[in-house]
C-alpha cells in the first residue's frame, strides 16, 4: 500500500494553499498555536471536534482533512464505483427479482459483513445485492417488508462509504434510505434511516444540526406509541447517537441526558440486540459512555471504566462495536502519555476487526502519532502502520 498522507499533514498543505499562516488558523479554530503545530507534526492526534472546527476557516470538508485510507488504482475504488452506479440506478434496477429465500440469505450474509467489518467483502456483495433488492421492492408494489429490506441494506451501504470516507455518496445512500424507508409505512425503518442522517451530520462535525435531527426523530419515533424489543433498539440507538454527537458537541449535560435515557431503556433488555443494523443493550451503551469520556477530554474515566470491559467484553457485542472499543481506549492511554498501552490497545483493534482498525480516522491517528513520536523501532507497531498505509 502506498503511503497516505495523515490529516496533519493535509491540513499544513490546505492552510499554506489559503495563504494562512499557524496563528491565524488556530485563532479562527478556537485552538492554541502550540496544540496546531503538534498535529501538524505529528505529535498530537487530529481528533473529530478538532478537525471539525479546523475545516471550517480552511472552507473544506472534514473528509477532505481525513484524506482517501488508500490511494490511486485499487480494489476498493473499483467497488465503490460500482456501489455509486448502483445507488444511481435505483428506479432501474438492471437485476432481476430472485427468489425469496436466496434474497433473504443474502442480505443476512450482507448484515454479517456489515457486523464483523468485512467491508471489502460487503463491497462486493451490495451492488447486485441492491439490484435485486431493489427489483423486488418495485416488483411488490406496496409490500411493506420488501421495502423494509431495502432500506436496511442501504444501512449496511452507509456503514461501507462512511468508513471508507465517501461523504457524498454516503448522503445519497442516506436519502435512498429514507426513500424506501418512507414505502414501509413503518416508523422503525423511518427511525433507522434518521440515525444514519444524524450520522452523516456528525460525519461532516455539524454536531449541533446531528443533534437536532436526532432529537426530531426520537420526538416522531415516540408519538409513533410503539412497543416492544424493536421500539427500545431504536429508541436506545438514537439516544446512543446523541450521545456522540453531544459530546463532540462540548456539551455535557446533553451527553448526560441521552446516556440517561439509554441507560433506562438499555436495562428493559437481557443483553444486547443486533436489529435494523443497530445494536442496542446495556454493553454498547457501555462502550458509547466511554467514547464520551474520551471526546470530553476525561481520558482517565475512560481508562478507568475500560479495565472491565476489555477483561471481559460484553457479550453479544459484534466486532464493528469491539474493534471501535479497542480504539477508543488506544485514545484514551495515549492522552494519559501510555505509549505502551495504546499500542496494546490498537494490537486488539486490528485482532479483532482488522479492517475498521487498518482505515479508521482514529486508529490512524494514533498509530501515526505513536510511530512518529515513541516507536519507530517496535516490529508490531511498524506493522500496523504498514497496514494502514502510513509507512514508506
Amino acid at each position: 500500500m502506498d503511503r497516505t498522507p495523515a490529516a496533519g499533514e493535509n491540513i499544513a498543505v490546505l492552510r499554506k494553499a489559503r495563504g494562512m499562516g499557524q496563528a491565524k488558523l488556530a485563532r479562527l479554530s478556537g485552538i492554541s498555536v502550540s496544540y496546531l503545530s503538534k498535529i501538524e507534526t505529528g505529535d498530537r492526534p487530529a481528533t473529530p471536534p478538532v478537525v471539525a472546527a479546523i475545516a471550517k476557516p480552511l472552507r473544506v470538508s472534514t473528509a477532505r482533512i481525513y484524506g482517501q485510507p488508500f490511494l490511486g488504482l485499487s480494489e476498493q475504488a473499483d467497488l465503490l464505483n460500482d456501489l455509486r452506479d448502483a445507488v444511481r440506478r435505483h428506479t432501474l434496477p438492471r437485476e432481476d427479482t430472485p427468489a425469496p429465500v436466496a434474497l433473504a440469505e443474502r442480505l443476512q450474509l450482507a448484515a454479517r459483513l456489515r457486523s464483523e467489518t468485512r467491508y471489502l467483502e460487503l463491497l462486493r456483495e451490495l451492488p447486485t445485492l441492491l439490484g435485486q433488492a431493489t427489483a423486488t421492492a418495485l416488483d411488490a408494489g406496496g409490500d411493506s417488508p420488501a421495502w423494509g429490506q431495502l432500506a436496511d441494506l442501504y444501512g449496511c451501504a452507509y456503514s461501507v462509504t462512511h468508513r471508507f470516507v465517501q461523504p457524498d455518496l454516503a448522503d445519497i445512500i442516506v436519502a435512498r434510505q429514507q426513500w424506501a424507508a418512507q414505502r414501509t409505512w413503518n416508523p422503525a425503518a423511518e427511525a433507522t434511516a434518521a440515525w444514519n442522517e444524524a450520522g452523516t451530520y456528525q460525519s461532516a462535525g455539524a454536531y449541533g444540526d446531528g443533534m437536532a435531527i436526532v432529537e426530531r426523530a426520537i420526538s416522531q419515533y415516540e408519538s409513533a406509541r410503539t412497543e416492544g424489543p424493536e421500539s427500545v433498539v431504536i429508541l436506545g440507538s438514537l439516544h446512543l447517537r446523541g450521545v456522540v454527537l453531544a459530546s463532540r458537541n462540548r456539551d455535557r449535560h446533553a451527553t448526560e441526558t441521552h446516556l440517561r435515557h439509554a441507560k433506562g431503556l438499555a436495562a428493559q433488555l437481557d443483553g444486547d440486540v443486533l436489529m435494523h443494523n443497530l445494536t442496542f443493550g446495556e454493553g454498547n451503551t457501555a462502550l458509547y459512555e466511554l467514547a464520551a469520556h474520551v471526546e470530553l477530554d476525561q481520558p482517565n474515566k475512560a481508562v478507568t471504566m475500560s479495565t472491565p470491559l476489555i477483561d471481559q467484553p460484553p457479550s453479544g457485542l459484534k466486532p464493528n462495536r469491539l474493534g471501535r472499543l479497542y480504539i477508543d481506549v488506544a485514545r484514551a492511554r495515549l492522552a494519559l502519555k501510555d505509549a505502551a498501552g495504546a499500542e496494546e490497545a490498537l494490537k486488539a483493534a486490528f485482532k479483532v476487526s482488522p479492517q475498521m482498525a487498518q482505515i479508521h480516522p482514529m486508529s490512524r491517528e494514533v498509530l501515526r502519532v505513536l510511530f512518529i513520536l515513541h516507536q519507530r523501532a517496535r516490529p508490531d507497531l511498524v506493522a500496523m502502520a504498514e497496514r494502514a498505509g502510513l509507512t514508506m
